[in-house]
């Protein structure tokens, strides 16, 4: 039949597959929780002031006042991304030290993205 396609061709064509290979219930899981951490816009903004900081890392008492929050609501959502995963914390004394972790932060990216790079 000239014009007509077959159902394999209108397949490749119409139907591409979704994902080359999905993520597993444990990755899905995994990046869930950090996409959960990130839902909170405190807690955004601080990766964000994470991310940013020069020497690649930030005392927790130097977030507060950019933030605009108190200290003990700093310090939960700091918890919270520490748990997620997406932060590093490191104690120095008395203050805590954190730093983005950025194989976690490319995961999220690479969890919005198809697998072959297309965008």
């Amino acid at each position: 039949m000239t014009g007509a396609r077959s159902v394999d061709a209108e397949v490749g064509v119409c139907c591409p597959a979704v994902l080359g290979s999905p993520l597993s219930e444990e990755e899905a899981a995994d990046v869930a929780k950090m996409f959960a951490a990130l839902a909170d816009p405190a807690r955004l903004r601080l990766l964000g002031l994470l991310a940013d900081a020069e020497a690649g890392e930030v005392c927790a008492c130097d977030l507060v006042g950019p933030l605009g929050r108190s200290q003990p609501t700093v310090s939960h959502h700091l918890k919270v991304l520490h748990e997620s995963g997406l932060v590093e914390r490191e104690k120095r004394g008395t203050w805590v030290w954190y730093r983005v972790v950025p194989e976690r932060v490319e995961a999220l990216r690479a969890a919005l993205l198809p697998r072959d790079g297309r965008r």
